[in-house]
């Protein structure tokens, strides 16, 4: 695979250099190709020695190619070259071989050059050329060549997946070689199994190295397994064996393996239903670590079933074995399954399946992962469709899709995604670790370029991972994975991608055995002899031995020693830590885990001896100051400290040579020393500090310094600010007198000169600046020693002000006219700043900016609109605004001046032409007030002054006003679009149809031509679709079909096209209704269920039901039904009173029932057997009970044949058909047989109950209590037995009744009874009694005290001076006060408030507050039965943070304040950000108080966004500076704003920034732009223009962006005073021709209303408005009579009317009836005229007689067609019709014939 470098990619080797083997005198050439970023560096090396340029060297690079010639090879020139590549990110090498021959002329006494390569001096194994990875056909020898060096000479072996290959191969079948060209691995006729990953391994004594190959095979088409199906038979002769049947739920994974064995290895290949298996989505083949062959067969499906055979073949024979799948189908399955479906990359894939019924909740899954709804899976639900949606496929989208339902319900589908990569990776793949791990992929495109990464990252160079491609397939290796390697592997080919998560298991470890014989001897004095053996067996890795000592009482385990070697060992005393009895334990240790510990038996007692941990160092301090000496030793013993020779004692020393009064302090610590020398002085520098004890001498020097000068004011930073040319006196105090002092400015020294002035007066230095300047300003330090003390200083210079303009200035002008804005300041030499529109101004040739002394301009030399703005003059804190404008010339419209009305035909070419003043101006075309887009059907043009608008075929729906529109001007045109008048052709005459229910009928009507619309109306109504009506229509053809006609269907059906019409009469009658099959009188019992039922026909009609003569309707007792022909009345429970006559009805016919209920005889329901005899007690409660089948019917009760009378004991109850016998109490009187007679009748049914009452058994205590003797705290269990089981009994413990608790449980089993005392205390013992009716039982319980053990015993603890600790145990029980004692070093605790003993239950605490070093030693805690210890130890205090540093995030331009408060104080530590170290300066401030540390930033911008950290030498804090951009929000608000109508209104406001995106509203609806509404965005301004203002514009305006709170003005629009100029004229015209109104107002802009009659006119049809500044015209096109009327004008307030009078034209009748029509007798005939216009009136006549209204007579009127109706013509309706309009009229002769 070929890469190439990205930014910070280490060297990489696109190339390796070759081996070359030369003539000896002619030229040799090394060659590699490699890439890197930064372009890495090239050296070449030759025996561990760069090779520099020569003669004979040549070290050449052109590009990635990098090469070494050496000129006349020679002898000497023979080895191993290195190329060496390194740039700041990495570096990468590689070698090469130059072997060099002699020419074949050389002389014969030299002998030719055999054998090996030559190789270096010793060192490791290298790879020269590894083995290369191989596609080879079945059958084919592979030979697999590598190269090694290295010396000694290395060892090779090879192996194949992880096995040596003489474990898995036959000898004859490869061959391993050594020759010239190296190592050779040859296999002779290549068989399937010889697939898989070949490592070369090359070892010697000075390390390991591997190189890999992949081999891969393509099995002979000639040589195929042969199908099971063919009747083969394996090497013994036998047959197929019978199939095992294995079954598998739907949706589960199948698994079968076959494992298979021979020599040489067998081919094997699975087989179903006689068809060889490959792998797929849902077949997965593979072979497991037991080398077994395994098919998995993923989500099984029904298609699944059938045989599966794995057969497997050598050169020996072949075998086979089947199973035979079948699947188990779920009891509910999907309705509709899901289907396979394929898709494009980056497409969508939809998967679609039908659950059984709505409500079932379904879940998708892609294989086992759980899909959720996102944006790339969109999942519905529609009724019972479950809908899953991918988009955007990709290659990972490839796989099996599940949708399921509860129980685990499940379809399958596939989806195929194709794109470039037509075979992905798994998703996942496990491996363990060590072994090989292969990555595959197939490409559509043949040798396509490819490219893996893992986790994102490209791949190392490494002779560990193998990149093969081959024709289509791309393959990944990687030899011997280890856990660094798991990851997602992915492999890229263009936008494609696919990936595999790599999981590498790690192998299961047999740790080793323990060491043997081990023994414990005393050694030479202090000192233990340790043996021991081996361990048997011995490990297989290498491994060493661990050895560990513990102290007798102590309870942990310190390592003493490892090594390698078993024997004897010595254990001196100098490493133990105190002196005391300790023994040993020993273990094995290897890498594949550690053997259990042995002890060593007994104990040895071993002394430490003293050595120094920590050495006595030199100490400097200053005069005054206390001089500590400390020293550490291994151990604790007593030592003793020396000054100059003198002994010292607390006190000070002997020898008085020092003040007593400061004496001195000496402490010992365990095996910590300390010295304190108080106040030293300056003679005691040089003294010398001596520690000695048994084996230790130590010295160290103290040296006393002089006191430091320090800085006494100021302690804080000082700013000065000061306007020049004023006096600035800069002062410091110090500690003392005379010190000296340097001053610095900006980081360099001050020198004194004329305008710096430095003065000394005693503690105080003054810094004096006499007149200070601008340039003086900055950062001064004054330092003094170490200290040091800053002054800012910040020298301003006057203000400076501009001089004019002092108020806001406009300008004004047109475009390409010179614009000067001028600007006087108050001084020369300022910086002056322009900007426009918050914008800062860029000189160019557009604009021009000049300055002359205090003037300065700003020139637009040639202005256009868009240089107008808001400008601002800016010096200082002074500004000047001008606000210019510039305006274009006003495009005008020369041609046409006056609307242009224009008629065309259909499919003619209409050309709408329009002249504008000027070239190049912008004209838009609008149609009906929408502005027009270009197509086929319309073109615009222009060219020049010339804008055409083109209809190439003109269509009817192009009719409308169009408006050519300028920036100022407008011109109309009126384009009327006609098409020739449509006609029927037939029917000419109305037609009747008459027809049945639910037949169909069809009504015909041909036009003239084709494509007409046609509108049909039943009864004068026009008609809509629907099912029961259907429109149809071909070419001239158009019909109305009623599929199935009812009645009301019928009436008058008009067919209308254009001005034409053609009648229809329709008639709809019902078939009679019959009743098929009545039933005769019906008799039923009751209770029962009564059904009556009939058929109808036809199938749909209705019946009603009647009961005696009475409607009956549907109830619960009553239910109607009807199914297709059947109607059914149902009485489900019919009584008695349901009897009766019961008639069927239908429209035509009807059918009686009779029918008659009788009662059945009463019966006992419960219960349903004899009752038993039932004994009870006298006193006792007795029910007896029984159910009749009739609530209503009577019993009667007896005893022993006498009837039974109610009492006050004895009560008789009835409840529904229940009925009761109740004795409140049994007296033995009550014993019998009662017996209850349902009915008086002699064979009325009885039900007898016999009552036995019997007397209670006595009482007896069948067992004795056992006395208890058990330990405190145990449970206590007294048990006995009473009879009968019932009794009851009472427990009492000494003498008191037994209440239950949560420490007192009583239970009974039957006749047991028993009593349980939880945790028995001392005050439980005594007598335990067991009571019942006239007996008892008693015991004795004795309660022994518990011994007090310890279950949790105390810890060593370690803890640091100042902490609180707290040691605690745990003991067996609760105990009381005083229970334990706690003891430090055998002594009982000190009387101090730090130490408190505290009992909470089971557990005492010990708790020491602000631990002292004092502190440590051994604690103990004792109980009178138990003893537990632990040692303390304590360090000296950490420095610790105590308020952490805290993250930070602000807006940019603000500060920062960072704060740490440590556990010290005095600590010195250095602030950083990002790594950088902070200094302080004008942006940062460092201070430090006390415990307190604190940092202010200032003046943050977003780059400062990083880490800042405070480090000390022990510890470093840390926490995040984040600095956003400013908040976004409005700055300068909305202003309110007035305007008068037709003026602009301008918005402005002002927010945070610049880039921000802002929503207008106005009265809370958003706004968008429009020609007359325009939104600006200058900078951080934000304007909102309204154009043209009108009185609908006023409101409440609101601008917001983002979460800031929204700005609102309001727009007060004042309408204009607009006066009438000109009035308005009549019109008098003639119907047919157009007028045209005009009137002219004072105000230009403002919008007028017209009027006609009182009726608002809008443009549209034969309506024209137009406006002209303040000139408004109407213009009325085709005028009617009827428009005749006041026209009015209104512009606001200003009002003009005046006449329109329309003189008609005559009316005349356009089309007539035929002259003569014949009509049949009974029949209706229609007349039917088209007059010339719409609303005029006829006469309809007979004879010269006007024919009245009515039923004979009906008049009918549709626009210009007016139609004649003659119902029921008879012979006396002939004769001669005319019809008169106006002037004109039509004549018809009208024939009457007989049917």
């Amino acid at each position: 695979m070929e890469g190439i470098g990205g930014v910070g990619a280490a060297p990489r080797f696109l190339r390796f250099p070759r081996p070359v083997r030369v003539v000896s005198g002619t030229d040799a050439v090394l060659c590699c190709c490699l890439t890197g970023s930064p372009p890495p560096t090239v050296l070449w090396e030759k025996d561990g020695h760069q090779l520099e340029a020569s003669s004979r060297l040549c070290l050449q690079a052109e590009g990635a190619e990098h090469s070494l010639l050496v000129r006349e090879a020679g002898a000497p020139d023979a080895g191993v070259y290195v190329c060496r590549a390194q740039n700041s990110s990495g570096e990468a090498y590689a070698a090469a071989a130059l072997t060099v021959q002699e020419s074949p002329d050389a002389s014969p006494d030299l002998i030719p050059l055999q054998g090996p390569l030559p190789v270096p001096s010793e060192g490791p194994p290298m790879f020269l050329e590894g083995p290369q990875s191989q596609w080879v056909q079945q059958g084919e020898e592979v030979i697999l060549t590598c190269q090694v060096g290295g010396q000694p000479e290395p060892a090779m072996h090879w192996e194949k997946d992880g096995r040596l290959l003489e474990d898995i191969w036959e000898s004859s079948h490869f061959c391993l070689t050594k020759g010239l060209a190296g190592h050779e691995l040859r296999i002779r006729g290549v068989r399937l199994p010889d697939a898989g990953v070949y490592v070369c391994h090359a070892s010697n004594t000075h390390g390991h190295t591997v190189a890999a190959a992949l081999l891969q095979i393509r099995p002979s088409p000639e040589t195929p397994l042969s199908s099971p199906h063919e009747g083969q038979r394996d090497s013994a002769g036998q047959g197929l064996p019978a199939p095992k049947s294995f079954w598998v739920s739907e949706g589960k994974h199948a698994k079968f393996r076959c494992y298979v064995t021979g020599k040489p290895e067998p081919e094997t290949e699975w087989h179903w239903e006689g068809h060889p298996l490959s792998p797929g989505r849902r077949r997965l083949l593979y072979r497991d670590h037991d080398g077994g062959f395994v098919l998995k067969v993923l989500y099984c499906q029904p298609t699944d079933c059938g045989l599966y055979v794995c057969a497997a073949r050598n050169t020996a024979g072949h075998t086979l074995s089947a199973v035979q799948l079948h699947v188990r189908e779920p009891r509910v399955r999907f309705a509709v399954p899901l289907e396979d479906v394929e898709g494009e990359e980056h497409g969508d894939a939809v998967l679609e399946c039908q659950v059984p019924s709505r409500g079932i909740v379904t879940a998708w899954y892609r294989e086992d992962q759980r899909l959720l709804p996102s944006p790339k899976y969109e999942m519905g639900e529609a009724g019972v469709v479950q809908r899953l949606i991918i988009h955007d496929l990709e290659a990972d989208d490839d796989g099996i899709y599940l949708c399921e339902m509860r129980g685990r319900v499940r379809t399958v589908a596939t989806v195929a995604v194709r794109g470039p990569i037509t075979r992905r990776l798994p998703r996942k793949l496990d491996v363990l670790e060590g072994e090989n791990a292969v990555l595959s992929v197939e490409a559509r495109e043949a040798k396509a370029l490819g490219h893996w990464t893992r986790d994102g990252q490209e791949l190392p160079a490494s002779p560990r991972i193998i990149q093969t491609s081959s024709n289509h397939t791309h393959t990944l290796v990687l030899v011997g994975v280890t856990r660094q390697d798991a990851g997602v592997f992915t492999f890229s080919l263009g936008s494609s991608h696919t990936s595999a998560r790599l999981r590498v298991k790690c192998v299961k470890q047999v740790p080793p055995g323990p060491p043997v014989a081990v023994e414990l001897g005393a050694g030479c004095s202090n000192a233990a002899l340790l043996s021991w053996k081996p361990p048997v067996p011995a490990p297989d890795k290498a491994y060493t031995y661990r050895l560990e000592r513990q102290e007798v009482g102590a309870d942990t385990w310190v390592q003493c020693l490892t090594t390698e070697a078993a024997g004897a060992v010595e254990v001196p005393g100098d490493n133990v830590p105190n002196e005391g009895d300790y023994r040993f334990r020993l273990s094995v240790v290897s890498e594949q885990g550690q053997s259990p510990y042995v002890l060593f038996p007994g104990s040895v007692h071993l002394v430490p001896t003293p050595r120094v941990q920590k050495a006595l160092q030199d100490v400097c301090v200053q005069e005054g100051d206390d001089a500590t000496f400390s020293l550490e030793l291994s151990t604790s013993v007593q030592g003793t400290w020396f000054l100059n020779g003198m002994e010292l004692k607390a006190g000070g020393p002997e020898s008085g040579s020092r003040d007593e009064a400061q004496g001195c302090l000496v402490q010992q610590e365990g095996p910590q020393h300390s010295l304190l020398l108080r106040a030293t002085r300056l003679q005691d520098s040089g003294a010398l500090i001596t520690f000695l004890c048994p084996g230790v001498h130590v010295s160290a020097t103290l040296h006393v310094q002089e006191p430091s000068v320090r800085i006494v004011l100021p302690r804080e930073k000082v700013s000065v600010e000061a306007v020049s040319p004023e006096r600035v006196v800069l002062t410091c105090e110090l500690s003392r007198a005379g010190a000296p002092v340097h001053w610095y400015k900006d980081g360099l020294v001050v020198e004194e000169r004329e305008g710096l002035v430095q003065e000394n007066e005693g503690l105080r230095r003054r810094l004096v600046i006499p007149a200070a300047q601008p340039q003086h300003g900055g950062e001064f330090v004054c330092k003094a020693g170490e200290d040091l003390a800053f002054f800012t200083v910040m020298i301003k210079e006057p203000p400076v002000r501009i001089l004019s303009p002092q108020d806001k200035v406009s300008v004004a002008a047109e475009s390409s006219e010179r614009v000067v804005l001028r600007c006087e300041l108050s001084r020369a030499g300022v910086s002056v700043r322009w900007y426009q529109d918050g914008i800062v101004v860029k000189e160019s040739e557009a604009l021009v900016l000049e300055s002359e002394g205090t003037h300065c301009h700003l020139i637009l030399p040639a202005a256009q609109p868009q240089d107008g703005g808001q400008f601002v003059c800016k010096a200082g804190d002074d500004m000047a605004v001008f606000n210019v404008t510039v305006t274009e010339p006003p495009v005008r419209i020369m041609h046409p001046q006056d609307e242009v009305f224009l008629t065309a035909k259909t499919s003619e070419r209409v050309v709408l032409l329009c002249q504008v003043s000027q070239p190049g101006a912008l004209v838009g075309w609008y149609k009906n007030g929408m502005e027009v887009k270009v197509s086929e059907d319309l073109v615009l043009e222009s060219e020049g002054l010339q804008h055409r608008l083109v209809l190439p075929s003109v269509r009817l729906q192009d009719a409308g006003e169009f408006v050519c529109s300028t920036r100022d001007d407008s011109a109309f045109f009126t384009v009327t679009v006609t098409d020739p008048p449509v006609r029927i052709i037939s029917p000419q005459d109305t037609v009747s149809i008459a027809a049945l229910s639910s037949e169909p009928v069809v009504l015909k009507c041909e036009l003239s031509q084709a494509g007409a619309p046609v509108h049909w109306y039943k009864d004068g109504l026009e008609v809509e679709e629907s099912k029961a009506l259907v429109l149809e229509s071909e070419g001239p053809h158009h019909r109305l079909v009623l599929p199935t006609a009812q009645p009301q269907d019928g009436g008058e059906f008009v067919c209308k096209a254009g001005e034409d019409s053609a009648f229809f009469n329709v008639t709809i009658t019902e078939p009679p209704v019959r009743i098929l099959f009545p039933q005769d009188e019906l008799q039923f019992r009751s209770p029962s269920r009564v059904e009556l039922r009939c058929e109808v026909a036809p199938v749909g009609a209705r019946v009603c039901w009647y009961k005696d003569g009475l409607e009956v309707e549907a109830s619960e007792d009553l239910k109607l039904g009807a199914e297709g022909p059947v109607r059914t009345l149902t009485l489900p429970h019919a009584r008695p009173q349901d009897a009766g006559e019961y008639v069927c009805e239908t429209r035509d016919e009807a059918v009686s029932f009779d029918v008659r209920l009788a009662e059945s005889p009463v019966q006992f329901l419960l219960p349903e057997v004899a009752p038993s005899p039932l004994s009870v007690s006298p006193g006792e409660h007795l029910v007896l009970s029984c159910e009749l089948s009739r609530a209503s019917a009577p019993v009667f009760w007896s005893l022993n044949g006498s009837p039974v009378l109610e009492d006050g004991n004895l009560e008789l109850r009835s409840e529904g058909p229940r009925r009761m016998l109740l004795i409140q109490a049994v007296h033995p009187s009550h014993a019998g047989n009662y017996t209850c007679q349902a009915g008086s009748n002699p064979g009325a049914p009885t039900l007898t109950f016999p009552i036995w009452v019997t007397e209670p058994p006595q009482v007896k205590l069948v067992s004795e209590l056992t006395p208890l003797t058990i330990q405190e705290g145990d449970d206590a269990t007294f048990r006995c037995e009473v009879s009968p089981p019932d009794a009851e009994l009472t427990w009492f413990l000494n003498g008191s009744p037994v209440t239950p608790s949560s420490r007192v449980e009583t239970s009974q089993n039957g006749p047991n009874h028993t009593l349980t005392l939880r945790g028995c205390q001392m005050s439980d013992s005594g007598m335990v009694t067991a009571q019942t009716k006239g007996a008892e039982t008693t015991a004795r319980l004795h309660v022994r005290e518990a011994e007090l053990l310890f279950l949790r015993r105390l810890q060593d603890v370690r803890t640091e001076e100042g902490q609180d600790l707290c040691m605690e145990v745990e003991t067996s029980r609760v105990g009381g006060k005083g229970v334990v004692s706690w003891f430090r070093g055998g002594k009982p605790l000190p009387d101090d408030d730090r130490f408190s003993a505290v009992q909470d239950g089971r557990v005492h605490r010990l708790v020491i507050r602000r631990v002292v070093v004092s502190d440590q030693g051994i604690y103990s805690c004792k109980s009178h039965h138990d003893r537990t210890q632990a040692r303390l130890v304590v360090r000296p205090e950490q420095l610790k943070v105590w308020h952490h540093l805290e993250d930070v995030v602000v807006t940019e331009g603000g500060s920062a304040t960072f704060q740490l408060e440590l556990s010290q104080s005095g600590v010195i530590g250095e602030w950083a950000r990002g790594g950088v170290r902070l200094e302080p300066g004008r942006n940062c401030q460092i201070s430090a108080q006390g415990h307190n540390h604190s940092l202010v930033l200032s003046g943050l911008g977003l780059a400062d966004t990083g880490t800042v950290s405070f480090t000390t030498d022990s510890l470093r804090c840390a926490a995040r500076l984040e600095v956003t951009e400013i908040p976004l929000a409005i700055v300068k608000g909305l202003q309110d704003l007035e305007v008068m109508e037709g003026d602009s209104a301008t918005f402005e406001c002002e927010l945070s920034r610049s880039q921000a995106d802002l929503t207008w509203d106005k009265d809370g609806q958003e706004l968008s732009p429009s020609p007359r509404l325009r939104i600006q965005a200058l900078g951080s301004r934000r304007l909102l223009q309204l154009r043209h203002c009108i009185s609908a514009d006023a409101g409440t305006y609101s601008c917001s962006v983002g979460n800031a709170q929204a700005t609102t003005a309001h727009l007060t629009v004042r309408k204009r005073e607009v006066s009438v100029l000109h009035e308005l004229k009549s019109v008098r015209a003639r119907e047919g021709d157009g007028a045209t109104f005009k009137c002219t107002v004072s105000e230009p802009g403002v919008p007028g209303c017209w009027q006609l009659g009182g009726r608002i006119l809008r443009p549209g049809g034969r309506v024209r408005i137009r406006q002209e500044g303040n000139l408004h015209s109407l213009v009325l096109s085709e005028l009617q009579a009827e428009d005749s009327g006041e026209i009015q004008f209104q512009a606001g307030q200003a009002k003009s009317s005046t006449q329109l009078e329309v003189e008609a034209l005559p009316l005349q009748i356009c089309r007539k009836p035929p002259r003569e029509k014949t009509v049949l007798t009974g029949r209706r005939a229609a007349l039917e005229v088209t007059v010339s216009r719409a609303g005029g009136h006829v006469r309809w006549l007979l004879g010269g007689v006007d024919l009245p209204p009515g039923p004979k007579y009906e008049f009918r009127s549709h626009g210009v067609t007016h139609s004649l109706i003659i119902h029921n013509v008879q012979p006396s309706d002939e004769g001669t019709y005319c019809c008169q309009a106006g002037e004109d009229s039509a004549n018809t002769n009208l024939l009457v014939e007989s049917e």
